[in-house]
């Protein structure tokens, strides 16, 4: 892999996607949303190009004649928050959206086609999420994440490319979104501010971001054309250990408040990845523990509220 085209440069993953391959020498081209709050992020670096160009208008991108890339990485999706994933009309033009990137894959001349699927494709799952677990979603972001990957996967296939899914469970590290439970935690565990919790009995599988980003990097060289990945550690946890593990390195003293929230009507109470076909297929190994990652997205957290 020696250059590589990839939006949603910005997100968590997609940034640590953009610092792995420079420091293995692939040159990357992000594509950015026009007057992207996120652009000063972006590492200043020899091997990095940045455009901005919508989502709405990959169709327009001005390719150069002389311009290939061998991966294409799909990151890029509009309405990720909790108030627009069950907008029914916005998350359905995501699938357009993605069949454009396929689209400007082909004129870049990319040989792969990486697309960052979700967990929520599958809907609530009791027990692991493996290779044949079936996909109910019941969210509008997961219906249209899981019909986007299939017809993308049909319009790589008509175009000559290869087609790999990733789909992702639960991510943490640095640039995560503010409302994510760890995020939200760390910040409020440092601004001395209460934390609720429900009774945290959710049995949760989380995977730091550095590890996310060399998972997509090896899925992109390693992986067979069709194939789909759940992307997590493997390792299953309660709530709790995650929630206590930050306060402990936090302020032991803060009371967290667990129990104080009820559980919804749509409480996810299992969300845990079998990883066998990444560490199989690809040789995928999570490096970090959560311990490890957990310090240096604290660290990381720090920085930014200048503590």
């Amino acid at each position: 892999m020696k250059s590589v085209v990839i939006t949603g440069a910005t997100g968590m993953i997609g940034y640590s996607l953009v610092e792995y391959l420079l420091q293995n020498n692939v040159k990357v081209t992000a594509i950015l949303r026009p007057n992207s709050l996120k652009r000063d992020i972006m590492p200043h670096h020899p091997l990095l190009t940045v455009h901005e160009c919508s989502l709405s208008r990959l169709y327009t991108f001005k390719v150069a004649s002389d311009f290939s890339a061998d991966v294409f990485f799909h990151l890029g999706w509009e309405g990720t928050n909790a108030q627009s994933r069950n907008d029914l009309f916005l998350q359905t033009d995501n699938i357009k959206y993605t069949l454009y990137a396929v689209d400007l894959a082909r004129k870049m001349r990319c040989k792969t086609f990486v697309y960052a699927g979700s967990q929520a494709q599958y809907g609530r799952v009791e027990g692991v999420l493996t290779n044949s677990t079936p996909s109910n979603p019941e969210t509008a972001y997961g219906m249209a994440k899981l019909c986007a990957e299939s017809m993308s996967r049909n319009r790589c296939k008509e175009l000559g490319i290869k087609h790999s899914s990733v789909r992702i469970l639960s991510v943490y590290g640095p640039y995560d979104g503010e409302n994510t439970m760890i995020a939200s935690t760390i910040r409020k565990l440092f601004s001395n501010e209460p934390t609720m919790f429900t009774a945290c009995e959710q049995e949760w599988d989380y995977l730091y971001v550095k590890d996310a980003a060399r998972a997509f990097y090896l899925v992109a060289e390693k992986a067979a054309d069709g194939s789909v990945y759940r992307l997590g550690s493997g390792d299953c946890r309660k709530l709790s250990y995650y929630v206590e593990t930050i306060r402990d390195i936090i302020n032991p003293a803060a009371k967290l408040g667990i129990g104080k929230l009820p559980y919804s009507d749509s409480q996810v109470m299992m969300l845990v990845a079998d990883i066998s076909d990444l560490k199989n297929d690809v040789g995928f190994e999570p490096e970090y523990s959560f311990q490890d990652g957990i310090w240096e997205t604290i660290d990381w957290c720090r920085k930014q509220m200048d503590l």
